[in-house]
């Protein structure tokens, strides 16, 4: 078995691939100072509660955007489960062609999603991570990563909102149901949630005016893709395992010859 390691701002997502079957798949909450132990022993309860054991992983892979927790979680994977992961990062295969300034600013969740993007569903497509950040990935009909978009995250949005104000409440994420509305709540949320909807039609239809394709398949991956698909019809995809699947990819590609 495969385990897939997602280390993200806010969480980290594991998943356990049994040949192409995802057979389970866990999210903990990424934390600078926990110890190698620490996320080991989590690591090892969420395995055993799916049936799996230890000796079943003969391969890991690791991508990440938190160096600072690469050693940690590294070292968790040699002590716990006796391998040392397959870190994406320069100099390992992915299959695409990044064509950006520097591509060693492209982040390691970004290029594992456009793999997965390109490979599943061709090209040319978006790819939107609705994470900490919201991630726009542009990839051609022949497999060039061309550039994209960062902007801010919805929750980051929401908390930033709510930090800096006196005043303005937390919130749940729910579409109130129409933009006009009466009470602070709702008129958070309305600001919020349709006007990050719009935000990603405005990028969508610029993105495809860019590059002269109308066509251009949008895939979406990420916590809240498929709340934001629900209210626009720019969204062609969601798919949750986009990341997971990404990395068992590239984990394949580099390990051809021994199989």
């Amino acid at each position: 078995m495969l385990l897939t390691i997602d280390i993200g701002n806010t969480n980290i997502k594991y998943g356990v691939f049994d040949g192409n079957d995802l057979r389970a798949s866990f999210r903990v909450t990424s934390a600078k100072r926990k110890t190698s132990d620490e996320y080991g022993a989590v690591l090892m309860d969420l395995l055993a509660s799916s049936g799996i054991s230890v000796n079943d992983i003969n391969g890991v892979i690791l991508s990440s955007v938190i160096p600072a927790l690469n050693y940690t979680v590294c070292h968790m994977c040699e002590f716990f489960l006796g391998k040392k992961p397959l870190v994406v990062g320069p100099g390992i295969k992915t299959g695409l062609n990044i064509r950006v300034a520097n591509s060693r600013e492209v982040g390691a969740d970004r290029i594992v999603n456009s793999v997965a993007g390109y490979r599943k569903y061709g090209g040319p497509c978006i790819v939107i991570d609705f994470g900490t950040a919201t991630t726009f990935n542009v990839i051609t009909d022949d497999g060039k990563l061309i550039g994209g978009v960062i902007s801010p995250g919805i929750k980051g949005s929401l908390d930033s909102l709510v930090q800096g104000t006196a005043q303005l409440p937390d919130i749940e994420l729910e579409f109130p149901g129409k933009v006009v509305c009466t009470d602070t709540v709702t008129n958070m949320q309305a600001g919020l949630l349709y006007g990050f909807t719009g935000l990603v039609e405005y990028i969508v239809n610029k993105i495809k005016k860019e590059i002269g394709r109308p066509d251009a398949k949008v895939i979406a991956t990420g916590g809240l893709g498929e709340f934001i698909s629900k209210e626009t019809d720019c969204i062609d995809v969601v798919d949750r395992r986009l990341t997971l699947e990404g990395l068992k990819m590239i984990y394949d590609l580099n390990n051809e010859d021994q199989r």
